[in-house]
């Protein structure tokens, strides 16, 4: 970027952070402006669909920021979330912001005692929680904690043991509106700063305990300012908040649905995706490679299996939209017959596919992990636009993908305001507004964290081109090197290995052996589906993944998914297990990347067995 724009975005952002200053503020200010004429957020925590407009919303943010103040919550102490997505999530965290307090959100999914380290560390004193068993973590933790002293709970459904330091949601926000606290709101409100902190999000990390990533309000209205008007989405389009909020991407993609005054639907059962994609029908959503990698395993499944006329004509479709597609993405007409031939494709094949999604989609976010181009560019040629981003928890984003910015393989271009290098080792390196105050309470590890000159130390390894656009190959740890001195990144196999609709997940294997192997999970209802209509008896998993049809099923699979790898990457040898990888067992994080350390110990029989002569 030349001086002179760097300088303009510079100017331009104090001028954005005059405006809206604060996340409560910039919320307060669309809810004065839309009152109770537009619907704000909804969701369905009870089976139908809840609307709030803008009025609701923000009465209950103040009567929840009120009822903090009721419980003696302090400028800057930490309040905690541990809770799915809905309305309320966002409430609470809007509420403990209002009263410049900082918003500490826990994994829904996380185990107790992942929940009880955020609390000790952290210092929560109240903590918001959505269902019973959240509540029955959270309630454990009160038993023996010296901080936590109130946990307020989400779903009214819950059964709670009765007493002061326990109660519902709707019994805090009386609770707070009949406070008299409403001078002592204002009094906060008066003394809000772009400066102030306003959340720790701990790192799920794939190696040591959780660390408290410390982001101001100024860091997350630095991730939400667009200079350059890429994205396009206002007060008429709908967002789905389909990954947990506990997560900064989702995170800082709902501030900015909010900033845009769009409506926000929640989703608070990632199973059931599906459901909430037909009944939301959203524009936008924020999501991970995974989800994208089953439909498409399950829509070439079904492709393979179909009569030749009907592949043929898929095949012609998937051709025209993609010739459409990059039409609209190169901002070129589009010609009459071509126009013609898409009308055509889209009512017999095209329009199957995104009425999947809703059938309004504009563009969904897809980050949290390597994706495959061919993926990409399937969805691309059906006409539902998936946006590559990339960023981590301290330094966030750092590069993302436009409707007229998009190449395949990579994770789009770098942002304006952000600066970005390639280190010696082949490291990604930043620097941003945006970047991390610090971990909290660990000043060694944030000094680790920068390079001398205050970049940002990402871990990942990857490559940026003339343009601009950022490919990201591994991450640095994670990096294989066999005993023949040859470095393979294992990300790269395991994206070729999960596009399969029978994978589940999958590890590779190598770092120090003289050959490269997998651990892989099937995905168990299509593999029984497919044992059965093939005569495999079996009466459990175990005895399923040890017959060898399936092993000779899997073993033709693998290798067609790899066929392009290098000779030193191919899966010479792979074991299937028969339980997936969970974060119970501590071998996935919250959001499903591998912790390639506890897998290596868990399955050390299964993976010496692989290199044993045979």
């Amino acid at each position: 970027m030349n001086e002179k724009k760097a300088h303009r975005f510079e100017r331009e952002f104090e001028n954005f952070l005059q405006e809206e200053k604060h996340l409560a503020l910039m919320v307060r200010t669309r809810v004065n402006r839309w009152k109770g004429s537009k619907i704000a957020v909804r969701h369905k925590p009870y089976g139908a669909w809840i609307s709030y407009t803008w009025a609701d919303f923000g009465e209950q943010i103040d009567d929840a920021a009120k009822g903090l103040l009721a419980f003696g919550v302090k400028e800057t102490e930490m309040v905690g979330i541990f809770s799915n997505n809905r309305v309320e999530w966002s409430i609470a965290d809007l509420a403990a912001l209002s009263i410049r307090a900082v918003s500490v959100p826990i994994y829904g999914t996380d185990s107790r005692e992942e929940a009880e380290y955020i609390v000790a560390d952290a210092g929560i004193r109240v903590l918001f929680v959505e269902n019973q068993d959240q509540y029955d973590k959270a309630r454990a933790i009160l038993d023996t904690s010296t901080v936590l002293e109130k946990i307020i709970v989400f779903d009214k459904t819950v059964s709670l043991q009765k007493g002061d330091d326990v109660m519902f949601f709707g019994d805090f926000l009386e609770m707070g509106r009949t406070s008299g606290q409403d001078a002592g709101l204002e009094q906060r409100l008066a003394r809000l700063e772009s400066d102030d902190l306003a959340t720790l999000i701990y790192t799920s990390g794939t190696t040591g305990d959780p660390k408290g990533v410390m982001l101001s309000h100024r860091n997350i209205l630095a991730m939400m300012f667009d200079p350059e008007g890429h994205l396009l989405l206002g007060e008429r389009d709908v967002n789905l908040a389909f990954l947990p909020l506990s997560h900064v991407f989702e995170r800082a993609w709902t501030y900015f649905i909010f900033l845009r005054s769009a409506e926000n639907h929640y989703c608070h059962d990632t199973k059931k995706i599906l459901e909430f994609l037909k009944e939301s029908r959203p524009m936008y959503m924020c999501s991970v490679p995974r989800m994208w990698e089953k439909v498409y395993a399950t829509v070439m499944e079904g492709v393979s299996t179909a009569p030749p006329l009907k592949r043929k004509l898929f095949t012609w479709a998937l051709e025209v939209g993609g010739r459409v597609a990059s039409c609209r993405r190169d901002q070129r007409p589009i010609p009459l017959l071509l126009k013609a031939q898409y009308g055509l494709a889209d009512a017999l094949v095209l329009k199957k596919i995104k009425a999947l999604f809703g059938g309004r989609t504009v563009f969904y976010n897809v980050g949290g992990a390597a994706f495959s181009a061919e993926i990409a560019e399937f969805f691309f040629k059906a006409g539902i636009l998936l946006l590559l981003g990339y960023g981590l928890t301290e330094c966030f984003p750092i590069c993302i993908a436009n409707a007229t910015h998009n190449k395949f393989g990579t994770s789009g271009p770098v942002l304006p305001m952000v600066e970005v290098r390639i280190s010696d080792q082949g490291e990604i390196q930043a620097r941003s507004p945006s970047m991390m105050v610090g971990y909290y309470k660990k000043p060694e590890l944030t000094r680790e964290a920068f390079t001398p000159d205050g970049w940002i130390r990402t871990g990942d390894v990857g490559t940026i081109d003339e343009e601009g656009y950022i490919t990201i190959t591994d991450r640095i740890k994670d990096l294989m090197k066999t005993s023949g001195g040859k470095y393979i990144a294992p990300q790269k196999i395991e994206i070729l290995l999960n596009e399969d609709l029978f994978i589940e997940q999958s590890a590779a294997i190598g770092s120090g052996r003289n050959f490269v192997s997998a651990l892989i999970v099937p995905a168990f209802d299509q593999l029984e589906k497919y044992a059965r209509n093939q005569g495999i008896a079996f009466s459990s998993r175990e005895e399923l993944i040890n017959r060898q049809e399936v092993q000779d099923f899997y073993r033709a699979r693998i290798d067609h998914l790899t066929q392009r790898l290098g000779q030193v990457e191919k899966i010479k040898r792979f074991t299937l297990i028969a339980r997936e990888f969970s974060q119970d067992a501590g071998e996935v994080t919250p959001t499903q990347k591998i912790r390639r350390k506890v897998i290596d110990e868990h399955y050390t029989d299964d993976i010496d067995a692989m290199y044993r002569e045979k």
